[in-house]
């Protein structure tokens, strides 16, 4: 196992935010670069220039995504542009570096100066923790928008991986009548076991008719035709990574309201997201990946 004493968190949203101050809170050393303009805790010290901050760490964590544009630091929270190049210049091959969601074009950047970069969005129990902020984001989004209360309401759900297991568990303890709509056997039967009707993927169009649909399956799923079956008043809730399972501009056609919902832990549990990162990091360093 890795000797880490001091950590530096360089740009991200809430989410990093709040990992900042749970490292410190674990007795870290932690040194943050791109918060100018939201607030840290007092434990973790601040340093404008990334350059700086990034020689001084053992562990080096990068937000999720690293990037957005490919150039620069995804630091919603900075006044200054982070190039990425100006990160990674600073880094040595001794110290751990990793960040969430890294594109092809990172690695490459990180692997030409010598550096290995591990993503902690590749975790498995990441995975499995983010489940449970996903499953009560999506509910408390079709809350919002639903004319009609969770219990009673007729609820699809598409895919029963660990999202779609960790929202049906919800639904159908809110009362929901909830139906999963899956590709394997296996899913089919656990979520019979669970109190939700099933039908095999290869239905879904002859599925009926639901108060609330969520997608949880990163495939075209709804194309037109599959919409156009669909009443007007059906919300649609796509929890997909990209490129999602929707044809969005189909939806918006046929008046459908659809909600592609990214990243829902950072955005309705910023904290609880930034220590399932905390957890997942320190795991990687337990185990030297």
């Amino acid at each position: 196992m890795r000797n880490i004493d001091t950590f530096a968190v360089i740009g991200g949203d809430l989410r990093s935010a709040y990992l900042a101050g749970l490292l410190a809170a674990d007795g870290y050393k932690v040194i943050t670069s791109g918060f100018d303009s939201t607030d840290l805790p007092p434990c973790v010290t601040g340093c404008t220039n990334p350059a700086q901050a990034v020689p001084l760490a053992d562990c080096v964590i990068l937000p999720l995504p690293v990037t957005t544009d490919g150039t620069t630091v995804n630091a919603p929270f900075s006044r200054m542009r982070i190039p990425l190049d100006q990160v990674l210049n600073g880094l040595s091959q001794d110290q751990f570096l990793v960040g969430g969601k890294i594109s092809d074009v990172v690695r490459k950047e990180a692997e030409c100066r010598g550096l290995i970069i591990a993503d902690y969005l590749d975790r498995e129990e990441l995975a499995v923790m983010n489940a449970v902020p996903t499953a009560e984001g999506a509910i408390q989004l079709a809350m919002e928008e639903l004319p009609v209360t969770i219990d009673g309401s007729k609820c699809l759900i598409t895919g029963f991986g660990r999202v779609g297991r960790t929202l049906s568990e919800r639904l159908v303890s809110l009362g929901a009548r909830v139906t999963v709509a899956a590709r394997k056997f296996a899913d089919l039967a656990w979520a019979k076991s669970q109190g939700c009707d099933t039908i095999e993927m290869e239905a879904l169009a002859k599925a009926g008719d639901f108060d609330v649909i969520f997608n949880t399956v990163p495939v075209m799923l709804f194309g037109k035709e599959i919409l156009k079956g669909m009443e007007k008043d059906t919300l649609l809730i796509d929890l997909a990574s990209r490129p999602g399972g929707v044809d969005f501009n189909a939806a918006a056609e046929l008046q459908i309201k659809t909600i592609w919902a990214l990243s829902l832990p950072g955005r309705v549990a910023p904290k609880t997201a930034g220590a399932i990162i905390k957890k997942t990091i320190l795991n990687m360093i337990k185990e030297g990946s």
